[in-house]
């Protein structure tokens, strides 16, 4: 019986119970939301068209594709499986966690194909399932051989540079979603939480050009510095927390820049670095420098308030005649859902961070 006990656990991962073993999961459970809405998007005209939700299953082979479509098929769902066959590995052994994964990222891309009969502007395929199906296989097989390793990897980065203050693993994924909303090249620069296009309303009536200029001064600024100090409260004293954080800003830059240059065109690659981006990252980054030296507490506090600050400003901005041929540009290529996906994103950023910075503040 003890033999046969050593080879059960054998396959399991020896996951160390501390507050890292939920980054699998909160990494899943965002990626899933981000599989849905990009296959639904845009989430309106829903109706009966007359077929099936189940008619595009027996299709042919369809007359016009591209690799680039069946690429990108494939490699959206590669994530998924790794991640849900990380989850999973935490309970089960490697080969039942990696079927499991498969098995729930088949399922979400067959419901999601099934729903795309009720929307006009989509159409289901079986290919596209089929690539999805095949792209969360070769993510649960690299989970299966490899997961160990690299979630152990993980971890061991994430004791050396995260704080140990509750959630910290939460924190980190709401960062990396901060950092895919610079993809979009109709914002202003970190700017997040404008929800006029999210209600319908109408944008700001168009200020003399000065005006703008201060209005997206601000916008960066307070963004620059909720989004660094809020990265700061979740770094470890003992982990170059300054170069870490450094880092992350010239991360974001690169993010902006490479997103500009590949949705838009190469021309464009840093044509959101306007006056107004360039003066709000001068004084967001000086603030920043200064209140780098205040308690952590003090930090989460002026991060919220900078926050509230920034999503004020943006939601008060005018549009921005770059940011509107930019959007123009961008819809006319394949990324049209993603477009939606990282606006959405954008918009509500600041609710979903706001009511986290001031859980962390209470336990600080």
């Amino acid at each position: 019986m003890n033999s046969v006990a050593t080879r059960q656990e054998a396959g399991k991962v020896n996951f160390p119970a501390q507050p890292g073993i939920r980054l699998p999961l909160y990494l899943t459970l965002a990626y899933v939301v981000l599989i849905v809405y990009a296959s639904l998007y845009p989430l309106e005209h829903w109706r009966d068209l007359g077929v099936s939700p189940l008619a595009y299953l027996a299709t042919p082979w369809p007359r016009y594709w591209t690799v680039f479509d069946l690429v990108v098929n494939i490699v959206a769902y590669v994530p998924l499986g790794f991640l849900l066959t990380l989850a999973w590995r935490q309970i089960l052994n490697r080969w039942l966690a990696a079927l499991l994964g498969l098995l729930l990222a088949a399922v979400l891309s067959f419901c999601m194909e099934s729903l795309q009969s009720w929307l006009p502007s989509r159409v289901p395929s079986n290919v596209d399932l089929g690539c999805n199906t095949f792209g969360a296989l070769l993510g649960a097989l690299l989970a299966a051989f490899a997961g160990k390793r690299i979630f152990q990897r993980i971890l061991r980065l994430q004791r050396e540079l995260l704080a140990a203050i509750p959630y910290a693993d939460f924190g980190v994924v709401l960062l990396g979603i901060w950092l895919l909303t610079q993809l979009s090249p109709e914002t202003l620069l970190f700017g997040a939480g404008d929800l006029r296009n999210v209600l319908g309303l109408s944008p700001a009536l168009p200020y003399a050009a000065a005006s703008f200029i201060v209005l997206e001064t601000g916008v960066t600024a307070c963004n620059c510095l909720a989004v660094g100090l809020f990265a700061r409260t979740l770094l470890n004293d003992c982990g170059s927390p300054y170069r870490v954080l450094a880092l992350f800003i010239v991360l974001a830059l690169a993010v902006r820049t490479l997103g500009a240059a590949v949705l838009v065109t190469p021309n464009d690659a840093f044509s959101w670095l306007t006056p107004g981006a360039r003066l709000g990252l001068l004084i967001g980054g000086l603030l920043l420098w200064l209140m780098l030296l205040l308690p952590a507490s003090l930090r989460v506090a002026l991060a919220g308030a900078a926050l509230m600050a920034g999503t004020a400003l943006v939601n008060l901005t005018p549009p921005n005649p770059y940011s509107e041929a930019a959007l123009a540009a961008w819809r006319q290529g394949h990324f049209f859902n993603f477009n939606g996906l990282t606006r959405w994103m954008a918009s509500l950023w600041p609710f979903v961070t706001l009511p986290y910075l001031i859980a962390l503040g209470r336990r600080l």
